[in-house]
């Protein structure tokens, strides 16, 4: 690769990343991006089903379906990139990993993740290779080899997958890349579209609840749930943001049982007088 055509990814990437802040181009000044980027963005398909039958190769070499890593009772986090991208994916990859750092989970146990290129080019060496740095990175003992998958596939399949979940792309000639948002996905047991969340780095608040949210409940632990019910994700923010009124909830909640709580002291000490 020249250093003209490498500038060139480099420059895309970062100009994606600013783009993709948002769920389309709505905040872009001017109503025509560049062309390598016109019909880029995402078009959020909340509540739908992906197709689990498509066809990948993982970094082992062998043939996979999408449903060995679904309808394991746990939720799936799942991204989209290309492997040699010189920018943007790796951008992404390393935001989710610093922020899994904080999570007291494991992929593989409460959750599964699952990585796939859109550049059907890509092989299985170069998704071991990524495979082996982001395990490395992440620092957590017992990841199973299922737990954390990078695969590799035809163009029929991941334009598939794309597609279900409003993930759109466009490969560009002239500087040999892909034009692509930046966004991780957040699916449901099944497959369900439960949650988009945007950008490079990711908060672990946002990460952990909503990981919470598509497993409903069924990983963390009671704390995880009381958070949950206290926060909600507000589209405009793209974060989750705490909710009052369940807030207030909460506070009733818990002033009705310390009431109790001295009440049934005080009749108690009345009783033994």
């Amino acid at each position: 690769m020249n250093g003209r055509a490498y500038f060139g990814r480099v420059f895309y990437g970062l100009l994606l990343y600013f783009l993709s802040m948002s769920t389309g181009w709505s905040q872009v000044v001017s109503d025509k991006p560049p062309r390598p980027l016109m019909d880029v963005g995402v078009e959020e398909q909340l509540g739908n089903t992906i197709p689990l039958d498509l066809l990948f190769v993982n970094s082992l070499g062998d043939t996979v379906t999408l449903e060995q890593y679904f309808n394991q009772g746990k939720p799936v986090l799942l991204s989209l990139v290309y492997y040699e991208c010189p920018m943007l994916c790796t951008l992404v990859l390393n935001g989710l990993t610093n922020a899994l750092q904080d999570i007291p989970w494991t992929p593989g146990k409460e959750f599964q993740m699952v990585t796939v290129s859109i550049d059907p080019g890509e092989t299985p060496k170069l998704a071991a290779q990524k495979k082996y740095r982001y395990l490395s990175s992440l620092g957590k003992p017992g990841v199973p080899e299922d737990g954390w998958v990078f695969l590799v596939g035809a163009e029929s399949q991941s334009k598939k997958l794309a597609d279900a979940l409003g993930f759109h792309y466009k490969y560009d000639p002239s500087q040999d890349n892909y034009a692509h948002p930046a966004v991780a996905f957040i699916l449901t047991e099944n497959g369900t579209v439960s949650r988009y969340l945007y950008g490079i780095e990711f908060k672990e608040r946002d990460l952990r609840l909503a990981l919470l949210e598509a497993s409903e409940g069924k990983i963390g632990n009671t704390l995880d749930r009381i958070i949950l019910f206290c926060y909600h994700y507000d589209p405009d923010s793209q974060s989750y943001t705490l909710f009052a009124t369940n807030l207030m909830r909460l506070g009733g909640v818990l002033t009705v049982i310390v009431l109790s709580l001295l009440l049934g002291i005080l009749w108690k000490k009345d009783k033994f007088k």
